[in-house]
């Protein structure tokens, strides 16, 4: 489930895409880097986000957090689905994937972002990119790919 500031952003972003055409932003776990759907693109980018185990509440930040968007418009009406991919803590044993808590800062440059790609691969507009950058978070620990689930999936920046 997506928080509501997701959408919120989404919407504020996508009013500058052409008119009569409807986007909606939703959630879906089930979507695979690098496998979208016929007809669909695919968008993926990295983010800082903070981390709680749900096991020992330990709090971790991360600034190879990878976001995954596909999406898709058909006859007026454009679906963007996105998924983030979770870490689990290095402290516990068998810990649970966990979901990333991004700051609206970092959401906010997503879907500009996000919107920019729209342009790009459902339009054909060819910009000149922004390249605003994510607030990042102070990390005093190396990123661990057994315990990422873009490093897992061959997708994480840090195995670039």
């Amino acid at each position: 489930m997506l928080p509501p500031e997701w959408t919120q952003s989404f919407q504020m972003k996508a009013q500058d895409l052409k008119h009569g055409d409807t986007w909606k932003l939703e959630y879906d776990e089930n979507i695979e880097p690098k496998n979208p759907n016929i007809d669909w693109k695919e968008y993926i980018r990295n983010t800082s986000a903070r981390f709680k185990c749900s096991v020992c509440r330990r709090q971790w930040p991360s600034n190879r957090v990878m976001v995954i968007f596909h999406m898709c418009l058909r006859n007026g009406q454009g679906t963007v689905k996105v998924r983030l991919l979770r870490q689990n803590c290095k402290m516990c044993s068998d810990a649970p994937m966990e979901n990333p808590r991004v700051d609206s800062d970092n959401i906010n440059i997503l879907m500009e972002k996000l919107v920019e790609k729209i342009k790009q691969k459902c339009y054909y507009e060819n910009l000149d990119e922004v390249n605003r950058q994510f607030k990042s978070l102070e990390v005093k620990s190396p990123h661990e790919p057994k315990h990422c689930e873009g490093c897992i999936k061959g997708v994480c920046t840090n195995n670039q």
